[in-house]
């Protein structure tokens, strides 16, 4: 949850900031309005609750004949969770967030009036929906995330509960968005809705990773060989790359060992991997995926926090 910001106004960090939450606000208002909402998806959250009394309404109110709007029940609700939030917790819900939220129930609301018929979906393929729906709800979010704002909603929900409970904050929002999907399944009496709802959460929460961290195709390398000094080389004079040397005791022999630790792109690691054969076919490498990069060589820390 972010905290109060003392960003300069009309900054370059500031415009942007508020850039990325007005892009990100319509963004995940039309992946609501074009994929979710017309299947009955509800992918937890305040709109997951909202898009549930609108559809549970319709009929009732005569100057809401399709049901109470899903934009303006998302904001009724997330007004009481941000003075909440405000009084439990503390004031970490900035501007932004109420911004994001605000301009996000907009949305909503706006691009529904607009459509020609009413709830009617993009495409009428449920799991393409929910696969382009979750995509769009996770491109939006991760550019309100990358303004250091919220979306407000559950994760306020999560975080109360984690204050008094002392469980970890990110298994409660699972379990908050599970019970909101849930409510769907008593609701809308269809089983299909909440397994449909979990892909959309699964694809949204990697479609947030992406956004914030980029796409990242780097891999960090755990080199152990007795060539180290020619796998030394290599790296640094041909792939003209860094690394480290971290000291390491063999488990079974007690042989003292050189672990060479280095971040390379996919391409270069494939060359790594056959000038190793070559040399050190006994050599024991470990290959994992480097979600995001930061230091000398690679985005610079400073420039990603400023930025």
């Amino acid at each position: 949850m972010t905290f109060l910001s003392n960003d300069k106004v009309f900054s370059k960090k500031w415009i942007k900031d508020y850039f990325f939450i007005l892009i990100g606000s319509f963004i995940l208002a039309a992946g609501f309005v074009f994929f979710i909402t017309p299947h009955k998806i509800v992918p937890g959250g305040v709109y997951g609750i909202a898009i549930v009394v609108h559809y549970s309404t319709q009929g009732i109110f005569p100057f809401w004949p399709d049901g109470i709007p899903i934009g303006l029940f998302g904001l009724i609700l997330n007004i009481p969770l941000t003075i909440a939030g405000i009084k439990i917790l503390g004031p970490r819900f900035g501007i932004k967030t109420i911004i994001g939220f605000v301009l996000t129930s907009i949305f909503i609301d706006g691009i529904s009036y607009f459509q020609p018929e009413g709830n009617m979906a993009l495409v009428d393929d449920v799991l393409l929906s929910s696969v382009f729906g979750g995509v769009l709800l996770g491109f939006g979010l991760g550019l309100i995330f990358k303004s250091r704002a919220t979306s407000g909603g559950s994760d306020i929900i999560a975080m109360i509960i984690a204050k008094y409970t002392h469980l970890q904050l990110g298994k409660l929002m699972i379990y908050v968005d599970s019970v909101i999907v849930l409510l769907a399944l008593f609701a809308f009496q269809d089983w299909q809705i909440p397994l449909y709802s979990w892909v959309v959460i699964y694809i949204a929460g990697r479609a947030i990773d992406m956004t914030i961290e980029g796409a990242n195709y780097n891999k960090a390398l755990l080199i152990i060989s007795n060539k180290h000094i020619e796998i030394k080389h290599k790296l640094l004079y041909d792939l003209e790359r860094g690394g480290t040397y971290l000291h390491g005791e063999g488990m079974f022999t007690g042989e003292e060992k050189q672990i060479i630790y280095t971040v390379v792109s996919r391409r270069e690691v494939a060359i790594l991997e056959e000038f190793i054969s070559k040399i050190d076919p006994d050599a024991f490498i470990t290959i994992m995926d480097a979600k995001e990069i930061l230091g000398e060589g690679f985005q610079s820390l400073n420039t990603k926090v400023n930025d």
